[in-house]
Protein backbone atom coordinates (compact mmCIF):
# COMPACT_ATOMS: atom_id res chain seq x y z
CA UNK A 1 0.00 0.00 0.00
CA UNK A 2 0.75 3.69 -0.54
CA UNK A 3 -1.52 5.19 2.06
CA UNK A 4 1.60 6.91 3.57
CA UNK A 5 3.47 8.10 0.17
CA UNK A 6 0.15 9.49 -1.35
CA UNK A 7 -0.54 11.75 1.75
CA UNK A 8 -1.33 15.42 0.88
CA UNK A 9 1.22 17.08 3.08
CA UNK A 10 2.78 16.37 6.38
CA UNK A 11 -0.33 16.06 8.53
CA UNK A 12 0.67 16.29 12.14
CA UNK A 13 -0.79 12.59 13.83
CA UNK A 14 -2.28 12.31 17.24
CA UNK A 15 0.52 10.89 18.99
CA UNK A 16 -1.47 8.29 20.50
CA UNK A 17 -0.45 4.17 19.92
CA UNK A 18 -3.32 1.76 19.08
CA UNK A 19 -3.59 -1.14 22.11
CA UNK A 20 -4.24 -3.52 19.81
CA UNK A 21 -1.43 -2.74 17.17
CA UNK A 22 0.26 -6.12 18.52
CA UNK A 23 -3.10 -8.23 17.33
CA UNK A 24 -3.50 -6.64 13.84
CA UNK A 25 0.20 -7.46 13.72
CA UNK A 26 -0.35 -10.88 11.41
CA UNK A 27 -3.45 -9.59 9.48
CA UNK A 28 -1.89 -6.59 8.64
CA UNK A 29 0.83 -8.37 6.41
CA UNK A 30 -1.73 -10.39 4.74
CA UNK A 31 -4.43 -7.67 4.31
CA UNK A 32 -0.91 -5.48 2.65
CA UNK A 33 -1.08 -8.40 0.54
CA UNK A 34 -4.29 -8.56 -0.42
CA UNK A 35 -3.80 -4.11 -1.62
CA UNK A 36 -1.57 -5.12 -4.34
CA UNK A 37 -3.74 -7.44 -5.96
CA UNK A 38 -7.04 -5.38 -5.47
CA UNK A 39 -9.13 -7.64 -2.94
CA UNK A 40 -9.91 -7.60 0.78
CA UNK A 41 -8.92 -10.92 1.82
CA UNK A 42 -12.03 -12.56 4.18
CA UNK A 43 -9.75 -15.55 6.32
CA UNK A 44 -13.00 -16.95 6.92
CA UNK A 45 -12.54 -19.78 9.04
CA UNK A 46 -8.57 -19.24 8.30
CA UNK A 47 -5.77 -18.43 11.25
CA UNK A 48 -6.74 -21.04 13.80
CA UNK A 49 -9.52 -19.55 15.74
CA UNK A 50 -9.57 -16.06 13.84
CA UNK A 51 -13.11 -15.72 11.72
CA UNK A 52 -13.99 -12.33 9.81
CA UNK A 53 -17.36 -14.34 8.07
CA UNK A 54 -19.71 -12.30 10.55
CA UNK A 55 -17.87 -8.89 9.46
CA UNK A 56 -17.84 -9.39 5.66
CA UNK A 57 -21.91 -10.28 5.70
CA UNK A 58 -22.14 -7.18 8.08
CA UNK A 59 -24.49 -4.73 5.88
CA UNK A 60 -24.02 -1.31 6.87
CA UNK A 61 -26.16 2.07 6.58
CA UNK A 62 -25.76 4.67 4.07
CA UNK A 63 -23.72 7.66 5.36
CA UNK A 64 -26.28 10.68 6.10
CA UNK A 65 -26.86 13.53 3.76
CA UNK A 66 -25.56 16.63 4.56
CA UNK A 67 -27.15 19.84 4.34
CA UNK A 68 -26.33 22.56 1.34
CA UNK A 69 -23.39 23.64 3.33
CA UNK A 70 -21.18 19.90 3.39
CA UNK A 71 -22.40 20.02 7.12
CA UNK A 72 -23.13 16.39 9.06
CA UNK A 73 -23.57 16.40 12.74
CA UNK A 74 -23.54 14.96 15.96
CA UNK A 75 -23.84 15.37 19.75
CA UNK A 76 -19.84 14.91 19.98
CA UNK A 77 -18.58 15.97 16.73
CA UNK A 78 -19.63 17.47 13.07
CA UNK A 79 -18.06 16.74 9.98
CA UNK A 80 -18.05 18.05 6.09
CA UNK A 81 -18.46 17.06 3.68
CA UNK A 82 -16.35 17.69 0.15
CA UNK A 83 -17.56 18.66 -3.27
CA UNK A 84 -16.17 18.50 -6.39
CA UNK A 85 -13.26 20.72 -6.73
CA UNK A 86 -13.25 21.85 -3.21
CA UNK A 87 -9.87 22.45 -1.36
CA UNK A 88 -9.59 22.75 2.22
CA UNK A 89 -9.66 26.20 2.12
CA UNK A 90 -13.55 26.50 0.37
CA UNK A 91 -14.70 23.83 2.86
CA UNK A 92 -13.61 26.10 5.38
CA UNK A 93 -15.37 29.50 4.15
CA UNK A 94 -18.35 27.48 3.69
CA UNK A 95 -19.14 25.74 6.54
CA UNK A 96 -17.18 29.53 8.55
CA UNK A 97 -14.34 28.34 10.10
CA UNK A 98 -10.67 28.98 9.78
CA UNK A 99 -8.70 27.53 7.19
CA UNK A 100 -5.73 26.85 8.72
CA UNK A 101 -7.23 24.91 12.01
CA UNK A 102 -9.70 23.02 9.32
CA UNK A 103 -6.55 22.27 7.47
CA UNK A 104 -3.92 21.49 10.32
CA UNK A 105 -6.66 19.84 12.81
CA UNK A 106 -6.74 17.02 9.29
CA UNK A 107 -3.60 16.87 8.94
CA UNK A 108 -3.61 19.04 5.67
CA UNK A 109 -2.84 21.94 3.95
CA UNK A 110 -4.84 24.55 3.35
CA UNK A 111 -4.56 24.48 -0.65
CA UNK A 112 -5.03 20.73 -0.55
CA UNK A 113 -7.41 19.37 -3.09
CA UNK A 114 -9.91 17.06 -2.07
CA UNK A 115 -12.10 14.33 -3.32
CA UNK A 116 -15.86 14.49 -3.89
CA UNK A 117 -17.38 13.67 -0.82
CA UNK A 118 -14.33 13.11 1.22
CA UNK A 119 -15.11 13.65 4.89
CA UNK A 120 -13.25 16.40 7.01
CA UNK A 121 -14.26 16.66 10.82
CA UNK A 122 -13.97 20.15 12.28
CA UNK A 123 -12.45 21.43 14.81
CA UNK A 124 -15.10 23.45 16.15
CA UNK A 125 -18.93 23.28 15.90
CA UNK A 126 -20.37 25.33 13.71
CA UNK A 127 -24.27 26.14 13.65
CA UNK A 128 -26.43 23.25 13.69
CA UNK A 129 -28.32 22.07 9.81
CA UNK A 130 -31.78 22.95 9.66
CA UNK A 131 -34.71 23.34 6.76
CA UNK A 132 -32.50 26.64 6.40
CA UNK A 133 -29.16 24.97 5.21
CA UNK A 134 -30.69 23.16 3.33
CA UNK A 135 -30.93 19.87 6.08
CA UNK A 136 -34.43 18.01 6.70
CA UNK A 137 -34.66 17.86 10.16
CA UNK A 138 -33.19 20.66 12.73
CA UNK A 139 -29.92 19.75 14.93
CA UNK A 140 -27.94 17.32 15.40
CA UNK A 141 -28.40 13.76 14.15
CA UNK A 142 -28.94 11.90 17.98
CA UNK A 143 -30.53 8.47 18.68
CA UNK A 144 -33.90 7.58 19.41
CA UNK A 145 -34.99 8.45 22.68
CA UNK A 146 -32.30 10.86 22.98
CA UNK A 147 -32.22 14.02 24.81
CA UNK A 148 -32.98 17.21 22.67
CA UNK A 149 -31.03 20.06 24.16
CA UNK A 150 -31.93 22.82 21.88
CA UNK A 151 -35.62 22.34 22.57
CA UNK A 152 -35.15 22.16 26.49
CA UNK A 153 -32.91 25.28 26.83
CA UNK A 154 -35.34 26.81 24.83
CA UNK A 155 -38.07 26.11 27.17
CA UNK A 156 -35.52 27.22 29.87
CA UNK A 157 -35.36 30.72 28.81
CA UNK A 158 -39.31 31.40 28.69
CA UNK A 159 -38.98 29.51 32.60
CA UNK A 160 -36.23 31.82 33.47
CA UNK A 161 -38.10 35.28 31.55
CA UNK A 162 -41.31 34.58 33.32
CA UNK A 163 -40.39 34.64 36.49
CA UNK A 164 -42.86 32.37 37.66
CA UNK A 165 -41.16 29.17 37.02
CA UNK A 166 -44.81 27.23 36.38
CA UNK A 167 -44.37 24.54 33.64
CA UNK A 168 -44.71 20.95 32.48
CA UNK A 169 -42.07 18.38 31.33
CA UNK A 170 -41.00 19.01 27.92
CA UNK A 171 -42.07 17.15 24.86
CA UNK A 172 -39.71 15.99 22.40
CA UNK A 173 -38.55 18.53 19.86
CA UNK A 174 -40.56 18.07 15.74
CA UNK A 175 -38.48 17.24 13.26
CA UNK A 176 -35.28 16.18 14.57
CA UNK A 177 -33.09 13.88 12.81
CA UNK A 178 -32.57 10.27 14.55
CA UNK A 179 -29.77 7.82 13.84
CA UNK A 180 -26.61 6.26 15.57
CA UNK A 181 -23.57 8.46 16.08
CA UNK A 182 -20.65 6.46 14.74
CA UNK A 183 -17.51 5.93 15.86
CA UNK A 184 -15.01 8.22 14.78
CA UNK A 185 -11.19 6.79 14.16
CA UNK A 186 -8.14 9.40 13.47
CA UNK A 187 -5.66 7.43 11.58
CA UNK A 188 -2.18 6.42 13.25
CA UNK A 189 1.00 5.39 11.61
CA UNK A 190 1.04 1.97 9.83
CA UNK A 191 -2.37 2.11 9.75
CA UNK A 192 -4.09 0.65 6.23
CA UNK A 193 -7.64 1.17 5.70
CA UNK A 194 -7.95 -2.68 5.50
CA UNK A 195 -6.33 -2.48 9.35
CA UNK A 196 -8.94 -0.32 10.01
CA UNK A 197 -12.33 -2.12 8.70
CA UNK A 198 -10.82 -5.74 9.90
CA UNK A 199 -10.63 -3.66 13.37
CA UNK A 200 -14.39 -2.75 13.19
CA UNK A 201 -15.49 -4.82 11.35
CA UNK A 202 -16.65 -3.46 8.57
CA UNK A 203 -16.33 -3.99 4.82
CA UNK A 204 -13.24 -1.82 3.38
CA UNK A 205 -15.78 -0.86 0.73
CA UNK A 206 -18.35 0.32 3.06
CA UNK A 207 -15.20 2.49 4.96
CA UNK A 208 -14.41 3.78 1.47
CA UNK A 209 -17.86 4.89 0.50
CA UNK A 210 -18.70 6.52 4.16
CA UNK A 211 -15.37 8.48 3.61
CA UNK A 212 -15.14 9.62 0.32
CA UNK A 213 -11.60 7.47 -0.44
CA UNK A 214 -10.43 6.89 -3.45
CA UNK A 215 -9.87 3.51 -5.75
CA UNK A 216 -6.64 2.92 -3.68
CA UNK A 217 -8.49 3.42 -0.34
CA UNK A 218 -5.54 5.84 0.29
CA UNK A 219 -5.36 7.05 4.07
CA UNK A 220 -3.29 9.13 5.47
CA UNK A 221 -1.53 10.02 8.87
CA UNK A 222 -3.77 12.07 11.52
CA UNK A 223 -6.85 11.74 9.03
CA UNK A 224 -10.73 11.26 10.50
CA UNK A 225 -12.03 8.81 9.30
CA UNK A 226 -16.11 7.51 10.06
CA UNK A 227 -16.91 4.27 10.83
CA UNK A 228 -19.72 2.81 8.94
CA UNK A 229 -22.94 2.12 11.33
CA UNK A 230 -24.28 -1.86 10.57
CA UNK A 231 -27.81 -1.65 9.81
CA UNK A 232 -28.71 -3.83 12.80
CA UNK A 233 -26.93 -1.09 15.34
CA UNK A 234 -30.58 -0.84 17.13
CA UNK A 235 -30.71 -4.45 17.60
CA UNK A 236 -29.34 -6.60 20.49
CA UNK A 237 -26.58 -9.17 19.13
CA UNK A 238 -27.58 -12.74 19.22
CA UNK A 239 -25.02 -14.98 20.86
CA UNK A 240 -23.05 -17.11 18.53
CA UNK A 241 -21.26 -20.47 18.51
CA UNK A 242 -17.75 -18.59 18.07
CA UNK A 243 -16.37 -15.63 19.65
CA UNK A 244 -12.86 -15.86 18.61
CA UNK A 245 -10.23 -12.79 19.57
CA UNK A 246 -10.74 -10.17 16.81
CA UNK A 247 -14.25 -10.57 16.09
CA UNK A 248 -16.21 -7.42 17.24
CA UNK A 249 -19.75 -6.64 17.51
CA UNK A 250 -21.80 -4.95 14.50
CA UNK A 251 -21.44 -2.15 16.02
CA UNK A 252 -17.60 -1.99 17.89
CA UNK A 253 -16.06 0.99 20.54
CA UNK A 254 -12.64 1.70 20.06
CA UNK A 255 -10.05 -0.53 21.11
CA UNK A 256 -9.18 1.40 24.19
CA UNK A 257 -12.26 0.15 25.98
CA UNK A 258 -11.05 -3.61 25.06
CA UNK A 259 -8.97 -3.36 28.49
CA UNK A 260 -9.38 -6.50 30.82
CA UNK A 261 -10.95 -5.56 34.45
CA UNK A 262 -9.17 -6.10 37.45
CA UNK A 263 -9.19 -9.33 38.68
CA UNK A 264 -11.63 -10.46 41.52
CA UNK A 265 -10.75 -10.46 45.16
CA UNK A 266 -13.25 -12.39 47.25
CA UNK A 267 -12.91 -12.40 51.13
CA UNK A 268 -13.33 -15.77 53.23
CA UNK A 269 -16.48 -15.83 54.98
CA UNK A 270 -16.49 -15.97 58.23
CA UNK A 271 -17.57 -18.99 60.43
CA UNK A 272 -21.62 -18.76 61.49
CA UNK A 273 -20.80 -19.44 64.80
CA UNK A 274 -18.88 -16.32 65.45
CA UNK A 275 -21.90 -14.11 63.90
CA UNK A 276 -23.98 -15.95 65.90
CA UNK A 277 -22.43 -15.20 68.94
CA UNK A 278 -22.05 -11.65 68.49
CA UNK A 279 -26.07 -11.63 67.54
CA UNK A 280 -26.82 -12.93 71.10
CA UNK A 281 -24.89 -10.41 72.95
CA UNK A 282 -26.57 -7.58 71.58
CA UNK A 283 -30.24 -7.42 70.66
CA UNK A 284 -31.12 -6.12 67.61
CA UNK A 285 -33.09 -2.50 67.46
CA UNK A 286 -35.21 -1.73 64.85
CA UNK A 287 -34.00 1.54 63.02
CA UNK A 288 -36.03 5.04 63.58
CA UNK A 289 -36.97 5.37 59.03
CA UNK A 290 -38.75 8.96 59.64
CA UNK A 291 -34.82 9.88 60.75
CA UNK A 292 -33.15 8.61 57.91
CA UNK A 293 -32.14 9.81 54.76
CA UNK A 294 -31.21 8.15 51.69
CA UNK A 295 -28.00 10.09 50.14
CA UNK A 296 -27.63 10.20 46.31
CA UNK A 297 -24.68 7.80 45.02
CA UNK A 298 -21.16 9.72 45.29
CA UNK A 299 -21.44 9.90 41.28
CA UNK A 300 -24.45 11.68 40.98
CA UNK A 301 -23.85 13.57 44.40
CA UNK A 302 -23.90 17.48 43.17
CA UNK A 303 -23.11 21.11 45.01
CA UNK A 304 -25.29 23.67 44.60
CA UNK A 305 -25.11 26.19 42.08
CA UNK A 306 -24.50 29.13 44.62
CA UNK A 307 -25.16 29.56 48.19
CA UNK A 308 -28.46 31.12 49.66
CA UNK A 309 -32.24 30.79 50.29
CA UNK A 310 -34.34 28.57 48.04
CA UNK A 311 -37.47 30.34 47.75
CA UNK A 312 -38.60 28.31 45.11
CA UNK A 313 -38.52 24.59 45.95
CA UNK A 314 -39.54 21.56 42.71
CA UNK A 315 -43.03 21.07 42.55
CA UNK A 316 -43.46 18.02 39.58
CA UNK A 317 -45.98 19.76 36.80
CA UNK A 318 -45.48 23.56 38.15
CA UNK A 319 -41.97 23.99 39.21
CA UNK A 320 -39.20 21.81 37.36
CA UNK A 321 -36.12 22.96 40.02
CA UNK A 322 -35.31 25.09 42.55
CA UNK A 323 -34.56 28.81 42.63
CA UNK A 324 -32.02 30.24 44.90
CA UNK A 325 -31.71 33.81 45.79
CA UNK A 326 -28.74 35.67 45.96
CA UNK A 327 -26.77 38.63 44.86
CA UNK A 328 -26.28 40.07 41.71
CA UNK A 329 -22.84 39.59 40.34
CA UNK A 330 -22.73 35.86 42.68
CA UNK A 331 -20.90 33.18 40.75
CA UNK A 332 -22.88 30.75 39.45
CA UNK A 333 -21.02 27.49 39.63
CA UNK A 334 -21.30 23.77 37.92
CA UNK A 335 -22.58 21.25 40.40
CA UNK A 336 -21.49 18.31 39.26
CA UNK A 337 -18.35 18.01 36.42
CA UNK A 338 -19.85 17.41 32.50
CA UNK A 339 -19.51 18.89 29.34
CA UNK A 340 -21.30 22.40 28.42
CA UNK A 341 -24.00 21.30 26.19
CA UNK A 342 -25.62 24.31 25.42
CA UNK A 343 -25.97 27.84 25.98
CA UNK A 344 -28.31 30.76 24.75
CA UNK A 345 -30.26 33.78 25.46
CA UNK A 346 -34.01 35.21 24.26
CA UNK A 347 -34.80 38.81 23.46
CA UNK A 348 -34.46 39.97 26.48
CA UNK A 349 -30.86 38.64 26.77
CA UNK A 350 -31.96 35.85 29.81
CA UNK A 351 -29.33 33.50 29.45
CA UNK A 352 -29.90 30.07 29.84
CA UNK A 353 -26.56 27.08 30.19
CA UNK A 354 -27.04 23.32 30.05
CA UNK A 355 -24.44 20.84 31.08
CA UNK A 356 -24.17 17.28 30.37
CA UNK A 357 -23.38 14.47 33.32
CA UNK A 358 -22.70 11.36 33.38
CA UNK A 359 -25.47 8.68 34.11
CA UNK A 360 -27.49 10.80 31.47
CA UNK A 361 -28.10 13.55 33.56
CA UNK A 362 -28.47 16.78 32.35
CA UNK A 363 -27.91 19.97 34.69
CA UNK A 364 -30.11 23.37 33.79
CA UNK A 365 -28.83 27.26 34.94
CA UNK A 366 -31.00 29.89 33.59
CA UNK A 367 -31.39 33.43 34.74
CA UNK A 368 -27.99 33.64 34.73
CA UNK A 369 -25.17 36.28 32.36
CA UNK A 370 -21.91 37.22 32.00
CA UNK A 371 -21.49 33.62 30.79
CA UNK A 372 -17.85 32.06 31.64
CA UNK A 373 -17.96 28.65 29.51
CA UNK A 374 -18.37 27.39 26.23
CA UNK A 375 -20.06 25.08 24.26
CA UNK A 376 -18.28 21.74 24.31
CA UNK A 377 -16.06 22.69 26.85
CA UNK A 378 -15.52 20.38 29.69
CA UNK A 379 -16.06 22.18 33.18
CA UNK A 380 -15.22 20.54 36.42
CA UNK A 381 -17.59 20.34 39.49
CA UNK A 382 -17.40 24.23 40.99
CA UNK A 383 -15.91 25.54 37.95
CA UNK A 384 -17.64 28.90 37.54
CA UNK A 385 -20.29 29.27 34.58
CA UNK A 386 -21.76 32.34 34.80
CA UNK A 387 -23.13 35.09 36.98
CA UNK A 388 -26.34 35.95 38.46
CA UNK A 389 -28.03 38.67 36.65
CA UNK A 390 -29.02 41.39 37.52
CA UNK A 391 -33.08 42.06 38.61
CA UNK A 392 -36.32 42.82 41.34
CA UNK A 393 -35.39 39.89 42.86
CA UNK A 394 -32.03 37.93 41.92
CA UNK A 395 -31.72 34.52 41.78
CA UNK A 396 -30.72 31.18 39.66
CA UNK A 397 -33.33 28.83 38.46
CA UNK A 398 -31.70 25.26 38.99
CA UNK A 399 -32.26 21.84 37.34
CA UNK A 400 -31.55 18.48 37.40
CA UNK A 401 -32.67 16.30 34.15
CA UNK A 402 -32.64 12.72 34.04
CA UNK A 403 -32.56 12.30 30.21
CA UNK A 404 -35.59 14.85 29.48
CA UNK A 405 -37.76 13.98 32.83
CA UNK A 406 -37.43 17.23 35.74
CA UNK A 407 -36.79 15.45 38.90
CA UNK A 408 -36.11 16.92 41.77
CA UNK A 409 -32.96 18.61 42.47
CA UNK A 410 -32.63 18.22 46.40
CA UNK A 411 -32.01 14.39 45.94
CA UNK A 412 -28.71 15.11 44.16
CA UNK A 413 -27.40 18.04 46.32
CA UNK A 414 -24.96 17.89 48.83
Amino acid sequence: MQDMAAKRGAGTGSGRASLVRGLLAGTAVLALAACENGMDLDLRGGLGGFSTTEAARTATLDRPQPDDRGVISYPNYQVAVARRGDTVSSVASRVGVAAPDLASYNGLRVDDGLRQGEVLALPQRVAEPSPATGASGVGPIVAPGAVDIGSMAGAAIDRAGDQRVEVTTLPPAANQLRGPEPVRHQVVRGETAYTVARLYGVSVKSLADWNGLDSNYTIREGQFLLIPVAEQAAAVAPATTTNPPGVGTPTPVPPSSGSPLPAEKTEPVKPAAAATAKAEEKPTVAPDLGKQQTAAPKTTAMDYPVKGRIIREYAKGRNDGIDIAADPGTAVRAAQGGTVAALTSNSDNVKVIVVRHENKLLTVYSNVDRIAVKEGQSVTRGQKLAEIRSGESPYVHFEVRKGLEATDPMGYLN
